[in-house]
Order: structure tokens, then sequence, then C-alpha cells
């Protein structure tokens, strides 16, 4: 959706896409916006509730199944087994899917790796199409003013064109363009405490040869979860940022992620955004 500045203050009902990686400050500015007035949705969160509940569920009750105490009460249904997914707290999801690597060291095979990845795609694609949907619904059954869609770190990786004209026919797309400095900060965050992660399908083949050639690992099997993911991530954050950069010159605008910080209430980000709006026509 392209607009000028004056357009975007006279906007009554305001619906805005965030695109970033993990850490850029997506979530902490959907936060700082009345929750009277915002409509908060959480790509991730409609992931995790909708699209791969039954998966996730699935894999929970698998480990679960292992231990013979919790195993006689699930086949007795003596117990159920619900996972606690909140828009704060996708712990569900990441475990869902998991690492690559040494099984003994709770990763995954490659096979198995790449089924779970699969379906988080579809699942991700699925979310993304579901906005206008919840864009409707947010106005005419919550009465909520404005709606702002807290798109998922791996958007970019979907290679589906179609998911992108769909949310720019019906959002304001703003990408937060972190500083060199930030970017320090979150892979050093990332490698001191590994975190699952999408990758597209044609970059974990490039990057786990060559990972696998310089540690001269056999087979993925025998790799350290914890390892491949610590070295991967600089290499993954590097490609996903000229694809965000794309992204937003063709759909959308950029926020610098300093300015971003800043902001204190909802003034502040129209202003911002105004400013943006402005200075990219």
């Amino acid at each position: 959706m392209r607009m000028t500045s004056q357009q975007f203050m006279d906007w009554q009902s305001k619906r805005i896409t965030l695109l970033a990686m993990s850490g850029a400050g997506k979530t902490t500015l959907a936060n700082k916006l009345p929750k009277s007035k915002w409509f908060h949705y959480s790509g991730d969160y409609r992931i995790g509730t909708k699209y791969l509940q039954e998966p996730i569920l699935d894999n929970i009750k698998r480990q679960a199944m292992s231990v013979p105490f919790l195993r006689e009460l699930l086949l007795t249904d003596s117990i159920y087994i619900r996972s606690g997914i909140t828009v704060n707290n996708l712990a569900p999801v990441s475990s869902f899917l998991s690492k690559l690597g040494d099984p003994a060291l709770g990763g995954l095979s490659l096979q198995e790796f790449k089924r779970r990845q699969k379906l988080h795609h579809q699942a991700e694609i699925a979310a993304m199409y579901d906005v206008p949907e919840f864009i409707h619904k947010a106005e005419d059954i919550y009465g909520y003013k404005h709606f702002i869609n807290d798109a998922g770190g791996s958007v970019c990786e979907l290679d589906a064109p179609d998911v992108l004209e769909k949310l720019a026919q019906e959002t304001l797309i703003l990408y937060i363009k972190i500083s060199p400095d930030l970017e320090k900060t979150i892979v050093a965050r990332a490698k001191s405490d590994p975190k699952p992660l999408y990758y597209r399908e044609s970059f974990l083949d490039e990057k786990l040869a060559e990972f696998m050639a310089l540690h001269q690992y056999a087979t993925p099997e025998h790799i350290p979860p914890d390892d491949f993911v610590s070295w991967v991530f600089p290499e993954l954050f590097r490609s996903r940022l000229p694809r965000y950069e794309a992204i937003a010159t063709q759909y959308g605008y950029t926020l610098d992620a300093g300015d971003v910080a800043s902001i204190n209430n909802e003034d502040d980000f129209f202003r911002l955004v105004s400013n943006a709006l402005a200075a990219q026509a």
C-alpha cells in the first residue's frame, strides 16, 4: 500500500504490517500502542494456535509417551496435554521446529527436520493470508480502530509473491532496519543462546554442506545441534537483509530501529511513520 504522509495521518483505520528480524523491536513497538485501540495480530501466535497446533501437541505427546508414568495416564485418558502458547510465549512453536543434529543431544534427523520446516512454511503462508479476515474481525466484532500485523522474522523467506501482494493491498508495510551495532547484539545473543529457526531449503542445503565440510562431519546426525545454529545464524541474518530491503522497496517503507526504539506512545509512532513516508515519497 502506497500513500502520502498526509493520507496516512488522515487514515481513520490504520492497518500496519511490521517486518524485521527477531530482536529488531516489532513486538515491543506493538506493545507500546494503546491496547484499547490496536488489534495486535501475531503471525507466530496464529501459526502455533491454528496451523501447527496438532503437530505441536503430537510432538509433546510423543515425548510424554516415552515416560512410563505419563504413558499410563495418557493411555487411560487420566490426563490431557495442551500447549500454553501466548503472543509473548511461543516456546511450543520453537520446540516443534527444534534443531538439526545428533538425536542424543535433542537434535532431529535431516528428513524430520525438513518435514517440520515444510509444515512451518505452509503455516506461515496461511497465517499471512488470514490477515484480511482478522482486519475485518478486529473492527466488526471487537471494535478495534487500528490493526497491526506483527509478522514473523521469516516472512521474507517464503518466496510467495502472492502473500506480499495481499499484505500490500490490505496494510501499510513497514520494514524496521537495524543498525550495525544492533546487528552485532542480535548475532551475539543468538550465538550465546541458539534458538530453533526456519530456513529456506536451498539455503539450508548450501550451508549444511558447508558446515559439514568445514567440521568434517560424515552425516547431519553427528552434528551438535547448538553448534550448527550458532554457526549458521550470522549467515542467515545476512541473507535476509537484502530480502527485507527488496520487500520494503517494492511494497512499503523503511523505519530505523533506533527511531522505533525511541517511540513512547501512539503519537510518536504516527509522527515517525508520517516522516518516513514523506522522506521516501
